[in-house]
């Protein structure tokens, strides 16, 4: 049985070029052109081995969810709700302020302008961000559970509330606002959070 050529590329290498022109540009902002430049791969290529831009595109998600996106998994293990707070958004911080990478975030930033052909993905970075919700919903509902956070707090609100922070963070960061300017707004936010006596 015959076999294809070998790669002649390091994956991990084009993933990490292609996030850095997706997490700038969009996904629809980013050409093929922008994609090759960074690349170093002519669109064949990337077609032959990520199957489309969509394909390669999702491929980079997974990526940025398990490297720049970790400290979300980081802050559930928080001993309590306040710490999971700090946590979350001290990490969204320092994730849209990287000295190598894009200001802002890939999961809001890739979604902001997705026309018609591309719905599929701009439901799958929604999808993500709503699966990063559910995942802090779960965990402080553990915490109302153990006494950590008051009955009277729904944990879905507790929820949305640190992620919409945490977006508008991305936001931020995405229009020029540096690391120093947005870890004072965390910091004001952890003077007393909305649900504390």
């Amino acid at each position: 049985m015959a076999r294809g050529r070998p790669r002649e590329f390091d994956v991990d290498e084009v993933l990490q070029a292609a996030l850095n022109v997706f997490w700038g540009k969009g996904y629809e902002g980013a050409t093929m052109a922008d994609l090759r430049e960074a690349t170093g791969l002519q669109p064949g290529s990337i077609y032959a081995a990520f199957g489309s831009k969509a394909g390669l595109f999702t491929q980079v998600v997974d990526r940025y969810v398990a490297t720049s996106f970790s400290y979300g998994a980081h802050s559930l293990e928080a001993g309590s709700v306040r710490e999971v707070v700090r946590r979350w958004l001290t990490g969204a911080t320092e994730s849209s302020t990287g000295e190598t990478t894009p200001g802002g975030c890939l999961l809001v930033q890739g979604a902001l302008v997705t026309g018609d052909a591309a719905r599929e993905v701009g439901q799958d970075l929604c999808d993500r961000r709503k699966a990063a919700q559910v995942m802090l919903t779960e965990r402080f509902a553990r915490a109302q559970e153990s006494g950590d956070l008051s009955s009277d707090v729904e944990p879905r609100d507790a929820a949305r509330y640190v992620v919409a922070l945490a977006e508008g963070i991305a936001v931020e960061a995405a229009s020029g606002a540096d690391r120093e300017t947005l870890l004072s707004l965390v910091d004001l936010t952890m003077r007393r959070l909305p649900w504390e006596a």
